[in-house]
C-alpha cells in the first residue's frame, strides 16, 4: 500500500501549495484506519519541502514518480520517499530515501548502531543508510517483481536538518554507506545529482503501481530456516529494532563475561521476531565460544527445532542447544555465558513433573548465566501457572545483581505484517478496544464459518499448497482418545462433527507432522511456532452475550492443566479467579488466531458467539469500477462495424495505450471511433485524442479531446504538433512522444535544407516546463500529427 502517489510535478505543485501534509494526513486516515499525531504531520511539512527542493532541479524528469509511506511487503514497516523512472540506459529504477529529522548524532561500538536525540530523550537506533538498505534488501527480497523485472532499487537516507556528517560518514559504518549513502543539509546539490544518476527518463511504465501490486513471494518459516542459520547464514534480514536487539544483546553478553551480569529483556507481540532475534543469538554467540543455550518453557518448539536440526549436526548438540526451563534447578551460578529465554512468559515458579523441583524458574536463570536475554509478551500467558512477566524478571535480576536493560520489538512480520489485524483481534476478544473494528483496508484473510466441516475442508485444501495448515481449538473437550485410539475428542453433534486431538505419538511435533492437519492442535501444540494458514474452532469458553465478551472456565475440560487450581482459587477469592481466568481465555484464542502468516479461519461453537465475528469480519462491498476511457467526451463512440469510418467517424485513441509506441497503433477495425460534429470536414488522415498535462494549457486545457492530422506535409514551424523521439520523454505521462509548438532551425548542406536543431516548445502559465531541444533530430524523430483543434 502506498499512501501518497504522484509526478513529480504533482509533488511540487502540493508541496507550495501548502497541501502535502494535509493530503497525507486525510490518506493515512482513509487507507491506514489512524489519525496521525502532530508530530508526524509537522515532519511531513519539514521533510517534504526539503525534498521538493532537491527535486526542482529541471534535469530530474517532471513526470518521474513519487510515492510517499509505502508499506513494506510482510511487515508493518513504511519506506518515507520514492522517486521511480529509467537511468541513462532506460532500465526502470527506484531511488528508496530514508528521510530523517535529527541534528546530529553519535557514534557507538555496535554494527549499523548509532545514537540520537528523539522526542523523549536520547536512544541509540539503526544508522540510516543500513535503514535504507535494509528496506530496499527486503523489498527485494519478498518482491518478484522487482527480482524478474530487474526493477533496479537504489537506497540513500537524507538528514536536511544535520549539519556535520562526520559521525555518520565514520570509517566504522563505511560497510553500510557504501550500500546506501548518507547526504546532510549542505548536500542537497549532491542528492540531486544522485538522483539524476539513477532517473534520468520519467516513470512511463508504473514502476511503483507494479512494485505495490507485485507477486510476493510466501514468507520463510523459522523452523525451515533453522539449520542455515546456525551453520552462520543470514536467512531472515533483520530491520529496525530488531538488528537493536541483536547488536545490544552481542555487546551486553561481552560486558557480562568481562564485568558485570547482565540481564536483557525484549518485549514484543507475535510476530515481531522474538524467536528470529534468538536463533541468531544462538548462531553468533556459539561461534564467539560462549557457552549459550535456547530455553523454551514450551516443547512444541524445541522439539519442531530439533527434528529440523536432525542430519545437519550431532544429537548430543542438539540436545545441548535446546533446554527446557526446568533444567537449571541445579546449575552452578554463572554456569553457562549466555541463556536465551523464548516465550518467557511460560515460565513457571516451580519445575518438575510434580511441580516440586527448584524455587523459581526466573531465579534460576538468572543465576546460572552471566548474561540472560528474556523475550516477552505478557499478552501470551496462558495458564495459571505462568508467572513470568517484566517486573518479576526485574525483581530477580535485582537481587542477583544482573543489570537491567529493556528494549521492545514492533515491527511485524506475521499476519502479513498487519498490525491492523492483531488490533482486530484484541478488539474482538474485548482485551482492549481498539479502532480496527472491521477488516476493513487489512491484507489478511479472515473467514469466518457456519460449519465446522467446511472449516476442516478449506484448511486441508491450504495444506496442500505447503503443509502449513492446521486446525486448532480452545481446550473445551476431554481428550478420550489418549487413552481409546478410535474415540472421538472434538464432537459437535449438530453438524456431524468428529475430530480427534494431536495424537500422542506426534506429542511436541504435531504441527510438522506428516497427515497431522487430520487432527485438531491445542495451545500447547502450537504457541511459538507460526504456520500459513490457521483454523480456529472457539468453544464455549468464550461466547458474545448482548455484545459483551463473557468466559467461563468451568465449561474447559477437566484434562485441561492450564487452569488447574481454578475451583480452589474460585473458592478462597472468586474475583481474582474470575479475572485471571478470563485473562487466560482470551490470550489462549489470541494466540491462535495470531499463529498464521497469511490467514485465520475461524468457527464458534456458540451462534449468536458466530454472528458476532461474521459481523466483526464482513468487509465494504468492494464493487469494481472501470474506468471509461472516453469519459468528459460528449460525442457518440461507436465500433468499426458501427461506424462511418472517415465519413462521419475518425479513430480515437486512449492516450496512455499510446504510450511510447504511438506508430504502432493498433489495427483500425480494433479501436474505438468517435462521430464528429457536422460542421468539421472530415479527411482520411484524422484522428482524436486525449491532451494530459499542462504544458500547452493556453490554449490546450488538460484532459481535453483534440482533432489531429496525421503525417502532415510541408512547413509545421509555429504549428502545435504531436512528435515522438526515443531520446525525449514529456514531463506529464513520460512517454516517448510529445505535443508541443514546433521550431526548427535548417542549415543548408550540399544544396539541400537540413534541420539541424529542432526545439519543442512548452506554451502554458505553469511552473517549471523547459523546452525540449533536439541537435541531431533525423535520428527517430517522427511527427505523428499536428493539432486541428479541441472538439470536447
Amino acid at each position: 500500500m502506498i499512501v501518497y502517489s504522484a509526478t513529480k510535478r504533482e509533488f511540487i505543485d502540493d508541496v507550495r501549495s501548502n497541501k502535502i501534509a494535509e493530503i497525507i494526513e486525510n490518506e493515512v486516515l482513509r487507507k491506514l484506519n489512524r489519525n496521525s499525531p502532530r508530530s508526524e504531520t509537522l515532519s511531513w511539512e519539514n521533510s517534504l519541502q526539503y525534498m521538493s527542493q532537491v527535486l526542482w532541479d529541471e534535469d530530474i524528469p517532471a513526470s518521474a514518480g513519487v510515492s510517499i509511506e509505502y508499506n513494506l511487503p510482510m511487515t508493518n514497516r513504511r519506506v518515507d520517499f520514492i522517486l521511480t523512472g529509467k537511468d541513462h540506459n532506460r532500465n526502470d529504477s527506484a531511488v528508496i530515501i530514508e528521510l530523517k529529522q535529527w541534528q546530529e548524532a553519535k557514534k557507538t561500538d555496535k554494527d549499523a548502531i548509532v545514537k540520537t536525540r528523539f522526542q523523549h530523550g536520547e536512544k541509540e537506533t539503526n544508522h540510516p543508510s543500513y535503514q535504507a538498505w535494509s528496506y530496499s534488501a527486503l523489498i527485494e527480497d519478498y518482491n518478484e517483481t522487482v527480482r524478474k523485472e530487474s526493477i533496479r532499487l537504489q537506497p540513500c537516507a537524507y538528514l536536511h536538518n544535520m549539519k556535520s556528517g562526520d559521525v555518520l560518514n565514520d570509517p566504522f559504518y563505511s560497510h553500510h554507506t557504501g550500500k546506501a549513502p548518507v547526504f546532510i543539509s549542505q548536500d542537497a546539490l549532491k542528492l540531486s545529482e544522485f538522483l539524476k544518476r539513477h532517473v534520468k527518463f520519467g516513470d512511463s511504465d508504473n514502476i511503483m503501481y507494479r512494485i505495490e501490486h507485485g507477486v510476493i513471494k510466501p514468507s520463510k518459516n523459522l523452523a525451515d530456516a533453522l539449520a542455515s542459520m546456525l551453520n552462520g547464514n543470514s536467512e531472515f534480514l533483520m530491520i529496525d529494532e530488531q538488528k537493536l536487539v541483536y547488536e545490544t544483546a552481542i555487546s551486553l553478553a561481552h560486558i557480562a563475561q568481562k564485568e558485570k551480569k547482565q540481564t536483557l529483556i525484549v518485549k514484543g507481540g507475535p510476530g515481531t521476531g522474538k524467536s528470529v532475534v534468538a536463533i541468531n543469538l544462538l548462531s553468533e554467540l556459539t561461534k564467539r565460544d560462549m557457552l549459550v543455550q535456547y530455553v523454551s518453557k514450551n516443547a512444541a518448539p524445541r522439539e519442531v527445532f530439533k527434528k529440523k536440526l536432525t542430519g545437519s549436526k550431532k544429537k548430543t548438540h542438539i540436545d545441548q542447544m535446546f533446554k527446557g526451563s526446568g533444567a537449571y534447578t541445579e546449575v552452578e551460578a554463572n554456569q553457562f555465558g549466555a541463556l536465551l529465554i523464548d516465550e518467557a512468559h511460560r515460565l513457571n515458579e516451580k519445575s518438575g513433573l510434580y511441580g516440586n523441583l527448584g524455587e523459581n524458574q526466573i531465579k534460576e536463570l538468572i543465576l546460572g548465566s552471566r548474561f540472560n536475554v528474556f523475550f516477552i509478551d505478557e499478552a501470551q500467558r496462558v495458564t495459571l501457572q505462568d508467572i513470568g512477566n517484566v517486573e518479576t524478571i526485574k525483581s530477580w535480576a535485582q537481587e542477583l545483581e544482573s543489570e537491567v536493560t529493556e528494549l521492545s520489538l514492533v515491527s511485524q512480520f506475521r499476519c502479513n505484517g498487519s498490525d491492523g489485524y492483531l488490533s482486530w483481534v484484541d478488539n474482538c476478544l474485548q482485551i482492549r478496544e481498539t479502532a480496527n473494528q472491521t477488516l476493513d483496508d487489512i491484507d489478511y484473510d479472515v473467514q469466518v464459518f457456519d460449519d465446522p466441516n467446511v472449516l476442516r475442508a478449506a484448511i486441508v485444501d491450504k495444506n496442500r499448497l505447503t503443509n502449513k495448515a492446521r486446525l486448532v481449538a480452545g481446550y473445551c473437550w476431554d481428550w478420550n482418545s489418549k487413552k481409546d485410539k478410535s474415540a472421538s475428542d472434538i464432537v459437535i453433534p449438530e453438524y456431524n462433527f468428529e475430530a480427534q486431538w494431536n495424537l500422542t505419538e506426534d506429542g511436541s511435533l504435531w504441527m510438522i507432522a506428516e497427515k497431522s492437519v487430520e487432527q485438531v492442535g491445542c495451545i500447547h501444540t502450537c504457541q511459538g511456532l507460526e504456520l500459513d494458514y490457521i483454523g480456529v474452532i472457539i468453544g464455549d469458553d468464550f461466547v458474545i452475550r448482548d455484545g459483551i465478551a463473557v468466559t467461563n472456565a468451568n465449561n474447559r475440560s477437566s484434562n485441561d492443566r492450564s487452569i488447574r487450581g481454578f475451583k480452589k482459587l474460585l473458592k478462597e477469592a472468586p474475583e481474582k479467579a474470575r479475572k485471571v481466568t478470563d485473562e487466560i481465555i482470551k490470550n489462549t484464542y489470541r494466540t491462535l488466531m495470531t499463529r498464521g502468516q497469511k490467514g485465520c479461519y475461524l468457527f464458534c461453537t456458540d451462534p449468536e458467539t458466530r454472528d458476532y465475528f461474521l459481523q466483526l469480519a464482513a468487509r465494504k462491498e468492494e464493487t469494481e469500477t472501470t474506468s471509461e476511457p472516453y469519459q468528459d467526451l460528449e460525442l457518440p463512440i461507436a465500433s468499426f462495424d458501427n461506424a462511418m469510418p472517415y465519413k462521419t467517424h475518425v479513430p480515437i485513441y486512449d492516450l496512455y495505450a499510446a504510450a511510447g509506441g504511438f506508430s504502432e497503433q493498433q489495427n483500425l477495425e480494433e479501436c474505438s471511433w468517435v462521430e464528429l460534429p457536422d460542421h468539421i470536414n472530415i479527411k482520411d488522415d484524422m484522428f482524436v485524442m486525449r491532451v494530459v498535462g499542462e504544458s500547452m494549457n493556453r490554449r490546450i486545457a488538460n484532459g481535453s479531446w483534440c482533432l489531429f492530422r496525421a503525417n502532415p506535409a510541408g512547413t509545421r514551424n509555429g504549428k502545435i504538433v504531436l512528435v515522438q523521439h526515443r531520446e525525449i520523454e514529456d514531463p506529464d505521462h513520460g512517454g516517448s512522444y510529445t505535443i508541443k509548438l514546433y521550431h526548427s532551425e535548417k542549415t543548408a548542406i550540399d544544396g539541400e535544407q537540413i534541420n539541424t536543431r529542432i526545439t519543442l516548445k512548452p506554451d502554458t502559465n505553469a511552473f517549471g516546463y523547459s523546452p525540449i531541444i533536439l541537435d541531431n533530430p533525423e535520428e527517430d524523430l517522427t511527427v505523428i500529427g499536428e493539432y486541428l483543434g479541441v472538439i470536447g
